[in-house]
């Protein structure tokens, strides 16, 4: 399978890249190409320090390029930019492509982290990447509570929950292989792309507690 990550070059992309690259192929994508290519290099050779031979592949390309290949889309990408992102690219990926949304619209005030959608009355993520879906079916909501820096250390183990939200069984289902393949995750479906904005949520939340509580990028488990 091959797996695209939109902003790939970041923390999330990262960690993807190395613990999926045990048996997929992994496109890391960028608006610099040249960028795109030297990170995927620098995970090949940190995945192979750590897995010995990997299965996969990691290269790096452009966004345009790496989003025609995909059988799997992750968008990495900021609230503030799924309009001028997913306009442009969305409309190239293959009819298959299942496209995963890990995007939480939050912003910092003085208070603390906040909701986007109930603060300034805007849409969720969700509802503005579906805009732009071909296929709407295939957009799953996935990955909001997962630590950026767990994740990205491939030594670690996690132990995390991971609520995925989708109208299509079968693109969950895939969603659900793809989650069970990093260990220490569990995926936890809630229901479809409507009921998103709660998994949306969760992550401005565990923020707050971490600064609040002096806690060490927590996650959700449930037990």
């Amino acid at each position: 399978m091959k797996i695209g990550i939109v902003g790939g070059t970041g923390g999330m992309g990262k960690g993807f890249a190395l613990r999926w690259c045990k048996k997929h192929d992994i496109l890391i994508g960028s608006r610099d190409a040249t960028r795109a290519a030297e990170s995927a290099q620098e995970y090949t050779n940190l995945a192979k320090e750590v897995h010995g031979q990997i299965s996969g592949s990691i290269v790096g390309n452009d966004n345009e390029t790496i989003v025609k290949d995909s059988d799997v889309l992750i968008l990495s990408i900021q609230y503030e930019h799924i309009d001028s992102v997913c306009s442009q690219l969305l409309p190239q990926i293959k009819d298959s492509c299942i496209v995963i949304s890990p995007i939480v619209p939050m912003t910092k005030t003085d208070v603390g982290f906040e909701f986007i959608p109930i603060k300034e009355n805007k849409p969720y993520s969700y509802q503005l990447v579906e805009k732009h879906m071909k296929n709407k079916s295939k957009l799953v909501s996935a990955f909001h509570v997962i630590s950026e820096k767990k994740l990205a250390d491939p030594t670690l183990v996690l132990d995390y929950d991971i609520f995925v939200c989708g109208d299509d069984k079968d693109s969950v289902n895939v969603v659900n292989e793809l989650i069970n393949e990093i260990e220490g995750l569990r995926p936890i479906y809630l229901g479809p792309g409507s009921l998103s904005y709660f998994t949306e949520m969760v992550t401005p939340l565990l923020l707050n507690a971490m600064i609040k509580n002096k806690l060490k990028n927590p996650g959700i488990k449930i037990v």
